[in-house]
């Protein structure tokens, strides 16, 4: 099981560089194109496409390696059991938005079904709303992972005994 979410985390790593790098490949081309008076209006579209699902894959690596910015005013002026549980609830809060994220991202997947993008006939829309049920499915398991991890260093969980 580790290898495979360590296999699912080096692709996703993978992914997210390369949608990034051809989202300002395509913003170029574009860019170029319009000034040699032949628009190509796709890579618009598709540079979107790459931002979209961009964003949420780097959120997860961000999320997953403590490098997201936070506020920790309130937590680093209380005492360490009271700190504790504050991570545990924002933990639990963070959860239950994804939960919803999760929910809308599919529900607006199924509803932008039959929209096409502008650009590109024929190419459904929810490539691109699909990014927020996903991103938000890989964003829940690194909180969940986070949770658990918090509740084993404090004692509240054991690890599970090795084979």
């Amino acid at each position: 099981m580790r290898a495979a979410y360590s296999l699912l985390l080096r692709l996703e790593a993978i992914l997210a560089g390369v949608l990034l790098i051809l989202m300002v490949a395509l913003i170029f081309t574009g860019g170029i194109a319009r000034m040699l008076h032949h628009p190509l209006n796709w890579t618009i579209d598709l540079s979107t496409c790459c931002f979209a699902w961009a964003v949420f894959l780097c959120a997860d690596i961000a999320w997953r390696r403590d490098q997201l910015m936070s506020i920790d005013v309130l937590t680093a002026r209380v005492p360490p059991r009271v700190s504790r549980a504050l991570t545990y609830a924002s933990h639990l809060i963070i959860a239950g938005f994804l939960g919803y994220a999760i929910w809308a991202g599919v529900a607006l997947s199924r509803f932008s079904w039959a929209r096409s993008f502008q650009g590109i006939p024929g190419v459904s829309y929810s490539w691109v709303t699909m990014s927020i049920a996903v991103g938000s499915a890989l964003l829940l398991a690194t909180t969940l992972l986070k949770l658990r991890d918090a509740l084993r260093e404090n004692g509240v969980l054991r690890r599970p005994a090795e084979s």
